[in-house]
Order: structure tokens, then C-alpha cells, then sequence
């Protein structure tokens, strides 16, 4: 069955011009994380990425390394690149001074986020005093610094932090009406939440693009660590399929494209056209979900 739903959607993949892909990658820290983030950079640029994008630590702690991977990125590959950018602990001054840099650099596409606190996800988050107050706030200001292509984030079982789902979706909206172009969710193992999102963001009137955030998981332990900490749910059956691969490698990898290659040909059977892929600076299981979806070099 699994066998006839992939050449299903392989033909509709191959049929449909419009799909798009976009790639999600961090600043590295030594020498040899670098060696490995440009080795991927290299082998998914063949794949005309709508752009790729780089993160932005807290605080900004990565912001000069954000900034020259964006520029190489797209120097090196000539695919756009987007740069990550956060509010947290900056005043509205540094953070348009950071804009203006990355206009600058001929940096056209960011990726706009109010960040987490120092302290944590779980914690309160308190704007700096003379800083921008939220992501929607955020944006507003971006777009009256240039003609920037911007995303911001969208969080499929509801941010953490959020009352409910009419303010985690009024959220959303405020940030769309700022000037945001498309949204992009976090990770998330069940489609079904995906969907139900989309939904309710269609019903408050919101008409830009709502991309999947697409994780491979490349180590259980790890991604679920990462889950636990923005408020994804590992559902209990992926748990289980997992379970005992710790040790086991080669299951553990092979599983891990059966999994992403369900979630990846489910959504392109519910008509979904754009994939954000969450990379971990890693090219392999991307590579190949990128070829269900019909692209190649």
C-alpha cells in the first residue's frame, strides 16, 4: 500500500510546476561543522531552493556569522538566501541597524521572529523597552526599511506561550496584515494538526502561504529533545518506531526516511506546494525527500 501511495504521489509531484522548497540551515561553530555546512549547501543548491535560509542566534550571538554565510550562500550558489533576524534583548535602533546591514550585503529575503528569552522557551518573554514588542511589530518595521521578502513563524499545535487558539491565530493574522509573505511552522509529526491549522487560519481570513516545517529525523533523541523544548508532540506511535534504534544506526536512518517520506507524500496528496526542510546543516535525507517531491539537479 505504502508502495502505491509513493508512485501516486511521485506522478503528482512530477505533473505539478508550482511546488516549491526552501532549506533551513544554522551558523556553524568550528571548522569542521563549517566543512559539513557547505557540503550540504552545495548539494542542495542544484535543487532551485525558493531560497535558503540561515538562523539567527539569541540575542543575536550569531549575527556577523548569520550574515556571512546569507552572503556566500548566495555569492557561491546564486540562490536566494534569507537571513534569519529576532527582536530579543535589542532596542528597534540595533535591530534596523542589522536590516540596513543585510540590505546592505544584498540580502533580500528574513526570516522575521520575536526569538525566545535567554532564560528559555518556557519563560516569559519581556521586549526590550525601546525595542520592537512582538513579531508582528517586527515586520511592520523590516518593511519600512526596504522591499524585503519576509517569513515569519506559525506554530501548528499553538505556540506555548499562547491562551488560546483565537489568540495564537490573531496572532498570525497581525503578523500576515504587518507584511509577512507566508508563514512557516515549526516541527510537527502529525499532519492532521498541520491541517486543522490551516484551517483555522483560513477561517480568520488569512490567505498567505502556511509552509510545513518539514524535521527529518536524523537522531530520535535529539529531535525529540528539540520537541520537547518549543512545544512540538512526538505522537505515540512515532515513539514506537523508534524504539530500540539508539544503538542501531542503519534502522534507525532507514526508518527515519520511511517516516518523513509518509509525512511528505501525505501532504502533497492533501495539495500542499511548498516544503520548508529543517536541515540540521545535513544533506542526505533532504536530498531524497526533495527527489519524492520531483526535484532534482
Amino acid at each position: 500500500m505504502l508502495d502505491d501511495n509513493l508512485r501516486a504521489s511521485r506522478k503528482t509531484a512530477e505533473t505539478r510546476p508550482d511546488l516549491q522548497i526552501s532549506f533551513e540551515f544554522f551558523p556553524p561553530k568550528t571548522d569542521v561543522m563549517e566543512e559539513r555546512f557547505w557540503e550540504s549547501v552545495h548539494k542542495l543548491a542544484p535543487l532551485k531552493p525558493r531560497f535558503v535560509s540561515v538562523t539567527y542566534g539569541a540575542g543575536g550571538s550569531t549575527r556577523e556569522r548569520t550574515l556571512r554565510m546569507v552572503s556566500r550562500i548566495a555569492s557561491d550558489t546564486g540562490v536566494p538566501a534569507a537571513a534569519h533576524l529576532t527582536c530579543v534583548g535589542a532596542t528597534k535602533a540595533e535591530v534596523d541597524e542589522v536590516v540596513r546591514g543585510y540590505k546592505d550585503a544584498g540580502v533580500t529575503s528574513i526570516v522575521a521572529l520575536r526569538g525566545d528569552p535567554p532564560e528559555g522557551i518556557g519563560q516569559p518573554f519581556t521586549p526590550h523597552p525601546e525595542g520592537y514588542q512582538n513579531a508582528a511589530d517586527l515586520v511592520a518595521g523590516i518593511r519600512k526599511i526596504g522591499d524585503f521578502d519576509i517569513s515569519v513563524a506559525a506554530y501548528p499545535e499553538k505556540h506555548p506561550q499562547s491562551e488560546s487558539w483565537n489568540v495564537e491565530i490573531d496572532n498570525l493574522k497581525r503578523k500576515i496584515d504587518a507584511g509577512a509573505n507566508r508563514a512557516i511552522t515549526q516541527m510537527f509529526f502529525s499532519n492532521a494538526d498541520y491541517l486543522r491549522y490551516v484551517e483555522r487560519a483560513q477561517k480568520a481570513g488569512i490567505t498567505a502561504p502556511i509552509v510545513p516545517g518539514i524535521q527529518p529525523i536524523h537522531s530520535f533523541k535529539q529531535i525529540s529533545g528539540f520537541a520537547g523544548r518549543c512545544g512540538a508532540s512526538i505522537p505515540e506511535w512515532l515513539a514506537e518506531r523508534f524504539d530500540g534504534l539508539d544503538e542501531d544506526p542503519e534502522t534507525h536512518a532507514l526508518m527515519a526516511a520511511a517516516v518523513a517520506a509518509e509525512q511528505v507524500t501525505e501532504l502533497l496528496d492533501e495539495g500542499i506546494t511548498e516544503f520548508h526542510f529543517f536541515t540540521l546543516n545535513r544533506s542526505n535525507l533532504v536530498l531524497a525527500l526533495a527527489r519524492l517531491l520531483g526535484r532534482r539537479p
